[in-house]
């Protein structure tokens, strides 16, 4: 998935981001990387989103066509130009919360000019190519916190199995202070990747504005590690505990120099002390990469005169914000298209959506206890994850109304009719569904006796269940030889409900049915 063309129209899952990202103050530039979108169309879209008073939690609540139909398309005004102290513009931008569009929005307000933002950031950039600005990064406390792997794996034996696996060692560290967190996971896949951001986090006990990640494809869509564009799981994460997801930019070494710093440590203080160990489970592996984890933060930086944990303690913990309340919820995203009959297959099980939704193509949800369906932004199911395969999981508010009848039948229902034709009918019934392993295998069954009772009247079906309870006969095959020998009009023994106490010559058994 490469960048984000002007002039196409935006995805309005992208645009919801931009809208959420410009409300958390990032910059023009910083939401267009996270994006992967020209900055020029971020700021066309903001401008859009404003001229309407959009905010991102009224856009959670319309569907994308409604969004869409609102933005409607334009360009921004050009304005003249006029001269800046980009010296002074840059100067305020080191301080946190400062963005350039808030320097360009107060420089409007103060008349001091009159051009376009977008004049307004390509000429900063001009000033800062004219002076050959290349700092060296500066973070703020509680600003960024950078997430890789380390590209030394650890051995894990089983035992039990006999076999061997790679442990992968996920790394993350937080800019200001360097605080570092670490930990061993049997895959780079998305449920590790996604569970090693929450426990680094909880180790964190806060969240940062922003995490910067290497362009792992567990993070992003992308057919190329280097077109990067934020997948839906790390988006709703993201989204979860309000922070932005910022993936370093290809060629840009510094946007991830600060990680690969850690990484170096923690393979050189962690994992190569700890080369000659065998392991046997995670959590041994884990416990030892925790220990060390320990004595690594609390090591004195030179560069620094204190350890990692005291600059976090001092500068990066005070700023972070406080941890979601809830869990997060993993759940994985894909593309489906709803079967003619309205259900859509979901790891070999069916679930149902309205049936007006059939042939659509639509998104689904998964997660661990939930399977949830939208469709242009909007939920139009919810069901419980089953896991018996190839059932099928129907609402009966889906359903098409020629398919209501057929939905009202249930064993109750039949049992309620066989009680108004007779008492033999309804012993006949509940027979039937006691051969039965799931009650609605007898419904076809209980449909023939009900056009038995249509062709001959209820009288005559009373008395051929009648019969059949006698001869201990069960099944519709056994109702409709009785009725068509019409040996429903035949006398029965005194106790009819009971089967003779021995069989003699009078007496037609079983067989004779059949």
């Amino acid at each position: 998935m490469g960048q984000h063309r002007q002039g196409e129209q935006l995805p309005m899952v992208k645009f919801r981001e931009i809208i959420r990202l410009h409300e958390l103050g990032y910059n023009q530039s910083e939401i267009a990387r996270s994006c992967v979108v020209a900055r020029a169309t971020v700021q066309d879209y903001l401008r859009r989103a404003a001229a309407k008073g959009l905010s991102y939690e009224q856009l959670l609540q319309i569907s994308d066509s409604e969004a869409q139909s609102l933005l409607g398309k334009g360009k921004p005004p050009l304005v003249d130009a006029t001269l800046v102290d980009f010296e002074q513009v840059h100067r305020e931008l080191q301080r946190k919360g400062v963005t350039l569009a808030l320097l360009w929005q107060e420089g409007l307000d103060q008349a001091a000019w009159t051009f376009s933002y977008a004049q307004f950031c390509r000429r900063y950039g001009q000033w800062k190519g004219q002076h050959n600005l290349s700092m060296r990064q500066v973070h703020k406390g509680g600003e960024k916190v950078f997430v890789d792997y380390c590209g030394l794996t650890v051995t894990v034996i089983d035992a039990e199995a006999g076999t061997e696996s790679e442990a992968q060692i996920f790394v993350a560290c937080l800019g200001a202070s360097s605080y570092t967190f670490a930990e061993a996971t049997p895959s780079q896949a998305l449920p590790h990747w996604l569970g090693s951001h929450q426990r680094a986090l909880a180790f964190l006990g806060g969240v940062p504005a922003a995490i910067v990640p290497d362009n792992l494809k567990s993070g992003v869509n992308a057919p190329c590690r280097y077109e990067p564009g934020i997948n839906r799981s790390y988006q709703e994460f993201a989204e979860h505990y309000q922070v932005a997801i910022l993936p370093a930019r290809p060629y840009k070494p510094r946007d991830k120099a600060k990680v690969e710093k850690a990484v170096q440590e923690v393979e050189r203080q962690i994992l190569a002390p700890l080369r000659h160990e065998r392991f046997t489970s995670f959590t041994a592996l884990n416990d030892a990469i925790r220990e060390r984890l320990s004595a690594l933060n609390e090591r004195v930086m030179k560069s620094y005169g204190c350890s990692r944990r005291a600059l976090f303690e001092q500068v990066d913990q005070p700023a972070l914000k406080p941890l979601p309340t809830m869990p997060f919820v993993l759940a994985r995203w894909k593309q489906a298209k709803v079967n003619l009959d309205y259900h859509l297959e979901i790891e070999r099980h069916y679930y149902s959506v309205p049936y007006w939704f059939a042939r659509r193509e639509v998104s689904v949800k998964i997660s661990e206890s939930l399977v949830e369906v939208f469709y242009d932004h909007q939920r139009i199911a919810v069901h419980p994850k089953a896991s018996i395969p190839y059932r099928h999981s129907t609402l009966a508010v889906h359903m098409p109304p020629n398919h209501w009848a057929y939905k009202a039948q249930s064993k109750a229902s039949f049992l309620a009719w066989a009680t108004q034709v007779g008492s033999h009918t309804h012993r006949q019934v509940e027979a039937i569904f006691a051969l039965k392993d799931h009650e609605e295998q007898a419904f076809r069954t209980l449909k023939g006796m009900q056009a038995l009772a249509t062709r001959y009247g209820p009288t005559r079906l009373e008395a051929a269940c009648r019969h059949a309870n006698t001869f201990a006969l069960v099944g519709l095959k056994r109702l409709k030889a009785i009725l068509k020998a019409n040996l429903d009009t035949m006398p029965l023994p005194a106790e009819d409900d009971a089967l003779p106490s021995a069989p003699h010559d009078h007496v037609r058994g079983q067989a004779y049915y059949s």
